[in-house]
């Protein structure tokens, strides 16, 4: 069981009977009022985010989550297909919904994290940051930065996202997975 002030960013607990990952917290005295731990919750089966604020007498208990490592292998008509690092044989799939769209930018045979909750997999977690090559990527037409100098490149994975008017097919670039944004180029 976790006390109020132990509810911390990144700490796992149970919320009204579901899993929550805990995405920001903060301990304050109003005025004076006994101290107050004020949270936002990320739902682990939903993806949906609530605050709530746990009090001096509040206790939660602490989630089991398990993690593992796992390889992406491919996506098909709204599942993901997954297989143990170990041994390729062993393959399961999740629902797509549970990745969310980070999974645009994960390349096939890659590495990901699989976050599991009373032996059901719940969440699917990708690296922040993943480098993939550009496909198809329109000429830059001179004087055409009317809309601050961007355009739409396609990437390997099929993901089309904004990035600056430099960027040429078969440049590797670096993609924030979190919220699908250009990074920088890498070669």
């Amino acid at each position: 069981m976790l006390d109020y002030n132990e509810i911390k960013p990144r700490k796992y607990i149970i919320f009204r009977d579901e899993p929550y990952e805990v995405v920001d917290s903060h301990v304050f005295r109003k005025q004076q009022r006994k101290p107050v731990n004020a949270t936002k919750l990320k739902n682990l089966i939903t993806g949906k985010v609530v605050e709530n604020s746990f009090h001096q007498s509040d206790k939660v208990e602490e989630a089991e989550i398990v993690s593992r490592k796992v390889k992406y292998l491919y996506r098909n008509k709204g599942e993901i297909w997954l297989s143990d690092l170990e041994n390729p044989k062993d393959r399961f799939s999740i629902k797509e919904e549970l990745a969310g769209p980070a999974i645009n930018f994960v390349k096939e045979n890659s590495e990901v994290e699989v976050l599991s909750f009373d032996n059901n997999v719940i969440n699917l977690k990708v690296p922040i940051k993943t480098e993939l090559e550009v496909k198809v990527a329109p000429p830059a037409v001179k004087g055409n930065t009317a809309q601050g100098g961007v355009k739409q490149i396609t990437l390997e994975t099929g993901a089309v996202v904004n990035a600056p008017l430099f960027i040429n097919e078969g440049d590797i670039v670096r993609i924030n997975t979190e919220n699908g944004e250009y990074v920088e180029r890498v070669s």
